[in-house]
């Protein structure tokens, strides 16, 4: 379909899309569901189907993906979600599934651990557990269904079987070895009689369907159907908290090579509830993108979209060469601002306001040349210090400079590790062209969902994939590595702090014009998220693109500032790109001076997006085809 028709304007200064579509553009008005894996979206619909509302639809397909994709996400690990009800279309809300540091994860704890980064596997990397918490809160809130009937989709997947991914098989051979020698209770759940299951074998989790009846029967008896989930979302924390703490102190290896316990306690997850937050907004040629505040590195792509607003259009298509670095050092100017600027607030200490401003986004604009830059360039904010930059690191192991925060690694087996976006060699098909190759070796997870009566909500689950750390015995899943997120230094607004949220790279996204809800929007991709939405955005937005055509357009992104995840390093002027951008466009990025790192045809991005057209009542979706996995379905 195409976008709604006051979402689009002239693409005459834009790249007409290369050929058909990889798929349509789904339309109807019924309801619509895009995500990462074809059995959360069935799901979904199928619950729209049965009367459900997006909400309703969203938890039963994000429970799923819990199953279905556990090499990307878990019920261990957290959320974030942005969405608009019927009721108050105008108002996006965020919804918080981010847990916190535990009591005891202190920079002098991880310090005396003989660390100087937060390991990117282990139980000493988890954040609380906060994706499970939420996605009660939202049903409870805004759903109509009780939560046995929303989970039954997922205890059946996970009871039954269901066809394990290639990409599944794929991880647990990287991992095999890490979990025969260090993690058994990982190797108990993930190889069956030694061996990693072959791609298309039906696999269970009998013990994660166990947990989520025990959860529902919690709530059996209750006054009334909130009350129930209320209940069930007791008995999860005092479940999984026992659990958990019993597990997590026996040490165990961690990325770094060495064997640490972990520091999770039941009080920890016992302390923790979800939570709804206004979005944090900015208006783009018209439009108004919501988006995370700055424990997320969603105000990253606002900044870039700020940034970008003051060109004309033609410098804003990313299928050319002046629009690819156009738009690769925005994206390089926004990042350096997160690393120095964004964390979880301590009151009002974030100075998003002034980040977000025109006067500021002139000022950034104007450092972008014809030649790209190998600096991290953070802006300054009158009246405060500039924080320190992160540690510069090109290499694993190499010394950090003068005056960065420290962080090299020590060094030591990282199986596991991480938010693995690099693209892996294997072929894939799309259903136009059997010669495209290049899947992408994900990260996270991703659910768009609109129904007929405007709710609409974009969500990106993450964390506690199976490689983050030992499966913990009774719950069949792990924890996450959310810490990761955060320096082992005082000084940086992301510092490692017992009870504050680690800045994590989540970043669903809504747009709306004339306050009304048009696009949910997300992708997985770590520090790439927000990265690939922009193109995305600037297509749809500016280049009349439909949704489908730009999700399938040739993807790029930076690698020039330091990455989010361990071991945190970064390539000075580096672009990553797919082949698909063109021979002669990839030659003048080389050129201008950027770092090429060619990615293959179809290799990065994994979006989805769900779309209303208020004026008709429209609805749409599109979902990526990159690696056959992604699915949008609706009527």
């Amino acid at each position: 379909m195409h976008a709604p028709s006051s979402a689009t304007s002239s693409a005459s200064s834009f790249t007409p899309p290369v050929g058909p579509a990889t798929r349509p553009d789904l339309q109807g008005t019924f309801g619509m569901v895009g995500s990462t894996h074809w059995i959360a979206t069935a799901s979904a619909q199928a619950v729209l189907e049965r009367g459900g509302n997006a909400f309703d639809a969203a938890v039963a397909g994000a429970f799923v993906l819990h199953v279905v994709e556990p090499h990307l996400n878990g019920p261990g690990g957290d959320m974030t979600g942005v969405f608009v009800t019927a009721d108050a279309p105008s108002a996006p809300r965020v919804l918080m599934g981010q847990g916190p540091a535990p009591a005891g994860a202190t920079i002098e704890h991880f310090r005396s651990e003989g660390l100087d980064l937060v390991p990117g596997s282990g139980a000493l990397a988890a954040a609380v557990p906060g994706s499970v918490d939420a996605w009660l809160l939202l049903l409870r809130d805004h759903g109509t269904w009780d939560l046995g009937d929303v989970l039954a989709y997922a205890v059946g997947y996970a009871r039954d079987g269901h066809p394990v991914l290639g990409r599944v098989s794929a991880t647990l051979s990287m991992v095999a070895d890490l979990f025969r020698d260090h993690w058994p209770t990982s190797a108990a759940r993930w190889l069956p009689d030694g061996e990693v299951p072959a791609p298309g074998a039906v696999v269970t989790n009998p013990e994660y369907a166990d947990l989520l009846d025990a959860v529902v029967a919690a709530g059996s008896g209750a006054a009334d159907r909130r009350q129930a989930i209320d209940r069930a979302r007791a008995a999860w924390r005092e479940r999984v908290g026992t659990a958990v703490e019993a597990f997590v102190r026996t040490p165990h290896r961690h990325a770094d090579g060495g064997d640490h316990a972990g520091v999770m306690t039941a009080a920890d997850i016992a302390g923790f509830e979800a939570s709804y937050e206004d979005a944090c907004t900015a208006t783009f040629r018209g439009y108004t993108v919501a988006k995370t505040g700055a424990w997320g590195q969603g105000p990253a792509l606002l900044a870039a979209l700020k940034i970008l607003e003051g060109f004309d259009d033609a410098a804003l298509d990313p299928s050319t060469e002046i629009g690819a670095h156009t738009v690769l050092e925005a994206q390089k100017l926004a990042m350096a601002d997160r690393d120095v600027w964004y964390g979880d607030p301590a009151g009002d200490d974030v100075p998003l306001t002034y980040l977000l401003g025109e006067d500021y986004a002139a000022r950034r604009r104007a450092l972008i040349g014809d030649t790209a830059s190998r600096e991290v360039r953070p802006g300054d904010v009158p009246g405060r210090p500039t924080p320190p930059l992160p540690a510069l690191r090109t290499e694993y192991a190499t010394s950090a400079p003068a005056g960065s925060l420290p962080g090299a690694p020590t060094g030591g087996a990282a199986a596991g590790v991480g938010e693995p976006t690099v693209p892996v060699a294997e072929p894939v098909e799309t259903p136009d062209s059997p010669d495209h190759t290049g899947a992408t070796r994900g990260d996270t997870c991703h659910i768009d969902v609109v129904d007929r009566w405007g709710n609409m909500v974009s969500a990106t689950p993450s964390g506690g994939w199976l490689q983050s750390s030992p499966t913990v015995p009774g719950l069949g899943f792990c924890l996450g590595t959310r810490l990761q997120m955060t320096w082992l230094d005082e000084a940086s607004p992301s510092a490692l702090v017992p009870g504050r949220r680690p800045r994590t790279t989540l970043t669903p996204t809504l747009v709306l014009r004339d306050g009304e809800p048009l696009i949910a929007l997300g992708s997985p991709g770590g520090d790439q998220q927000d990265q690939w939405q922009l193109l995305f955005l600037l297509r749809v937005l500016v280049g009349g693109y439909t949704p489908q055509q730009a999700i399938d357009a040739p993807a790029l992104h930076t690698t020039s500032f330091p990455g989010s995840f361990w071991p945190r390093t970064w390539t000075p002027g580096g672009a990553v790109v797919e082949d698909r951008l063109g021979d002669d466009v990839i030659a003048g990025l080389e050129r201008r001076g950027h770092v090429v790192t060619r990615a293959g045809d179809w290799a990065l991005g994994r979006l989805s997006a769900v779309t209303r057209d208020p004026a008709t009542g429209l609805l749409g979706a599109a979902a990526n085809p990159r690696g056959a996995q992604g699915y949008a379905a609706g009527r």
